[in-house]
């Protein structure tokens, strides 16, 4: 590991790092460990947000729908009702070239639209995978941090156990002394 380095430094090293890392070095671990990580991705994108992505979202998320679906039905059905029975002069009379017109075009102006806002929200799904992988590593470095501290009180606890039993030996030594 290289010398001093600041916070972030240390977490694009470690994050880089294809080798195991044994940090000895408690204070950069503490450091890292109340160090906030987490981000809130929607926030964030907010800020970075235009018009027309907002207008892109929102068409995209109208154009899902079922109402989106369900008021082109009916729209679809009354054009053609209109135009193959119920006018005497129809406007756009059967194969209904003024329909595929506007359908061409509505699917020509939507598919854009809905790019635009997948797009966007593949953006924000990497922004979160990102802020997983920070909050992980952080969550990593605190479960390593807790695993070294209890593997010294194990071997502290060991230590005592030694003792107490050579103590104790002792203890029970000296007193078969005393009886003899």
């Amino acid at each position: 590991m290289p010398g001093r380095m600041d916070k972030s430094a240390l977490v694009k090293f470690i994050i880089e790092s294809k080798t195991d890392l044994n940090c000895e070095d408690e204070e950069i671990v503490h450091a890292l460990i109340r160090e906030t990580v987490t981000r809130d991705i929607n926030q964030l994108q907010q800020s970075k947000t235009s018009a027309g992505d907002v207008l892109a979202d929102k068409i995209a998320q109208f154009a899902g729908s079922w109402r989106f679906i369900i008021s082109f039905g009916i729209i679809l059905i009354l054009w053609i009702a209109a135009n193959a029975a119920f006018l005497v002069r129809p406007y756009d009379p059967y194969p209904f070239i003024l329909l595929n017109l506007v359908l061409s075009c509505l699917a020509g102006i939507q598919a854009p639209l809905i790019m635009m806002s997948q797009n966007r929200q593949e953006k924000k799904d990497r922004l979160r995978a990102q802020n997983d992988y920070r909050i992980n590593l952080k969550a990593e470095l605190i479960v390593e941090d807790i695993h070294m501290k209890l593997d010294a009180m194990e071997a502290a606890l060991a230590d005592i156990r030694q003792r107490l039993a050579r103590l104790a030996g002792e203890a029970a030594a000296g007193e078969t002394d005393k009886d003899a």
